[in-house]
This record gives C-alpha cells, structure tokens and sequence, in this order.
C-alpha cells in the first residue's frame, strides 16, 4: 500500500526557525548600530554642530523609550493577533523615514519629531516583534537560539564602528541619509522571513515531526500537563509576582544599559579620546557580549535562568563602578567587559524566561505590558546621567548610582520564581 508524500512526517533540511533566527540576526545588527549604539555618537556630533545640552539629546533618547513602553501592550496585541511579519516591514519602513527625516532637520524640535519616528519603528521592527518570533518557534532549544539571535548585537558594534568613522569623514547628515536607506532596503525584505508561528507551516516547534509531539518536555511541572502546553493570558501572567519581579529585574538592568549606549563615547571623549577610538568601544562592547549571548544561551537551557540573571546583574553594577572611579584605560577595557559579557549573558534570558513562565499563545501581550515597567529604566538612565553631568561637569556621581541601583536589582530576580499552572490546568 503506497502512501502518499504528505501523509508521512518529514523532516526539512533546515527547520525554518533557524531562518527566523537568522532574520532575527540580521534585523538587531542594523537595528541596534543605526539606533542605539551610535547613539552617544551622534550626542557627540550634533552638540558640537547646535550647542545643546546633553540632557536634551539624551531627553529625545529617553522620550522614545516612554513611547516603546506605551506602544508595548499594542504591539504585543499586534504581534499575536497579526503576526510579526507585518509588524517588521512597517517598523523598517518608519525606521528609515525616521533617519531620512534627522538628516533635514534644523532643530531640536525637528530632531525630537524625527526621532520619534525612528523610535516607533525601532520598536515596531525590533526586540519584542523579533523575540516572540523566536520563542514561538522554539521551545527546548529557546535559550540557545535567542543567544545565537542576539549575537547580532556584536556584528551591530562593528557596523557602529563605521558609523563613528561616517560621521567623522562625511558628517551627521549623510549619515542618516545612508541610514535610513539601509534600514529600509534590508529590513522590508528581510521581514518575509518571519512567519508567526511553526503550526503556521504545518510545523512544530524545535523541528519536531508529529511523531515526537507526545514525548515529555523539559520543564515538566509534574502536573500531568507538559510544560509546553501551558498559556497564561496575560491576566494571568499579571496576577503572579514573577511578572513585576522580572519586570523590574530587566527595568533595573536597563538603568545601566542605556546610560552605556547614551554616555560612554561622550565621557571616553570628556576623558581625552578621540572619536572614533571612543567610537570603537562600542564594537568591543558588542563583540565580548557575543561570548555572553552564547554562553547564556546554552546555560539558560540547562540551569536556572533567573540565577544566571542575578549573576549578571553584579557584572553591570561592577562595570558601571569601575568607569565611575576611573579613568584609566585598562580599567575603562575591564568595566567594558564585565558589562558586555553581563548584558550578552542576561539577554536572551530575558525572553526565554517569560516564555517558560508563560508560554507562546500570549508572549507577545505578555512582554509588551511588561515593557511598561522596562522601559521606564531606559527612560530614566541615560536622564540621570546627562542631567547629573550637566549640574556637575562629570559623570562619576550618576555612574556609581546607576551601577548601585543595578546592583540592588539582583534581588528582583533571585525572588522571581516560576509560577504554578493556572488552576484550569489542574483541574
């Protein structure tokens, strides 16, 4: 008896999900040179071109991150009602206007407005959509995959390297024109890739052919119901203290993230560097946070993923101490590396977690409400820094509190435990 091609489980040379993760790759490579890493270059550049304060540069950095934690729990609706795919190519697309707008502006009000809109679509085509594409097609192998996705934040540190060396030999207009450009003849295409979810193309998560959809998940709750096939709604999620734990973990995290990304290159140039050796700290950030995005992939799949996070809490709260106390350059290559191997480390974890808690059917609502909380220590770090500079002349004051206040956050995710199964689950 023939049978026919469609009626026997097959495996695909390569399972798409690995395409998702290598779109992943690409997308947070020019996501994160062109809108975030280069930020404190362009602090740098359009100081020196209008005269304005550093706490009003870095207010436009800060106000888009109020709008990505306000548009969070749209998106997160968009991105499980619509799928991701959509929601990428209009985010590359307002990415790129947003950047073609800076390069004709002539004021700060034209630069707010502008970086609005490279905010919006920063958001839209970034981390949320991207990462609840990869925890929906993947669950055993979660951890490692998003660590292998978000090594795209390294390559994105050497493309920030030629940003820097851009903006010093064309300027900051032809900058921004030339990113605007890339981010949308890359990312538009490049978003075809992203299908919602493995079911989607007759698929299962991980690769798995039917044949192995019963055999037992890790992380099984020993409720008689694996722990794949548990989904919280996100009142759910709301309800247990895990979520505003790992909330504020990740919010707290992000006080010293984004005063990195805002204030390294303009207090290496305070301290007497030049540009672009201030510049090419940003590909040696991103290049050592390859080493913890692949290390705390594979050990978040395999250890407690909350301990690990603790552990990197320390690593940013030593390096942001260190930069704070001094000036000198191996110090300065040290703070770097703790921070990056701690940030490498902590990111994929932040995703995977949620999804472990969670599950795929809500990750997206769920991590959108949850950037309400995150994002306001991106709002209020790179605040802080300039505003502490611009009263005192030096960043060493805001550093060593930014650095204790991440050092406390240690405690948010030490007491973030994973919740019991919704009680439908158990009955």
């Amino acid at each position: 008896m023939s049978h026919s091609p469609s009626s026997r489980p097959v495996r695909q040379r390569i399972f798409h999900g690995w395409w998702i993760v290598m779109g992943t790759w690409v997308q947070m490579s020019i996501q994160s040179s062109f809108v975030f890493l280069s930020f404190g270059a362009y602090v740098d550049r359009l100081e020196i071109h209008f005269g304005w304060s550093r706490t009003a540069i870095a207010g436009a950095f800060s106000l888009s991150r109020i709008e990505s934690g306000l548009l969070g729990p749209l998106q997160g609706y968009w991105v499980d009602r619509y799928g991701p795919m959509r929601i990428i190519w209009i985010g590359s697309l307002l990415t790129g206007v947003g950047f073609l707008m800076m390069a004709a502006m002539q004021n700060i009000v034209h630069f707010y407005i502008a970086f609005l809109i490279v905010a919006i679509g920063g958001s839209l085509g970034g981390f949320l959509t991207l990462n609840t594409s990869v925890a929906n097609w993947f669950i055993r192998k979660r951890a490692q995959a998003m660590g292998i996705a978000q090594t795209g934040l390294g390559f994105g540190g050497v493309i920030a390297l030629g940003i820097a060396w851009l903006l010093d030999s064309a300027g900051w207009r032809w900058t921004f024109i030339v990113a605007g450009i890339v981010l949308i003849c890359v990312g538009v295409p490049i978003s075809r890739l992203f299908v919602h979810r493995p079911e989607d193309r007759g698929q299962l998560p991980d690769g798995r052919v039917p044949s192995e959809q019963n055999e037992p998940a890790l992380g099984s709750r020993g409720s008689g119901v694996e722990f794949s096939d548990i989904d919280f709604t996100l009142r759910e999620a709301m309800r247990d203290p895990s979520f505003w734990l790992i909330s504020l973990g990740h919010g707290t995290a992000l006080l010293v993230v984004s005063s990195m990304q805002v204030h390294l290159i303009p207090h290496l140039t305070d301290i007497g560097w030049s540009l672009v050796a201030a510049g090419a700290m940003v590909p040696v950030m991103t290049l050592v946070s390859i080493i913890g995005q692949l290390s705390g992939g594979f050990l978040g799949d395999r250890y407690s993923k909350r301990g690990i996070a603790a552990a990197c809490m320390l690593g940013h709260a030593s390096g942001m101490v260190l930069l704070a106390l001094s000036q000198a350059t191996p110090m300065i290559f040290l703070a770097v590396v703790l921070h990056a191997i701690a940030w490498g480390a902590r990111g994929p974890l932040m995703t995977a977690i949620r999804a472990d808690y969670y599950g795929r059917r809500n990750f997206a609502k769920v991590m959108g409400t949850s950037s309400l909380v995150v994002q306001l220590g991106t709002l209020s770090g790179p605040l802080i820094a300039g505003a502490v500079f611009d009263a005192t002349g030096a960043y060493t004051i805001a550093f060593l509190t930014l650095g204790t206040l991440t050092g406390m956050g240690t405690l948010f995710f030490l007491l973030a435990r994973r919740p019991p199964a919704p009680a439908r689950y158990r009955r």
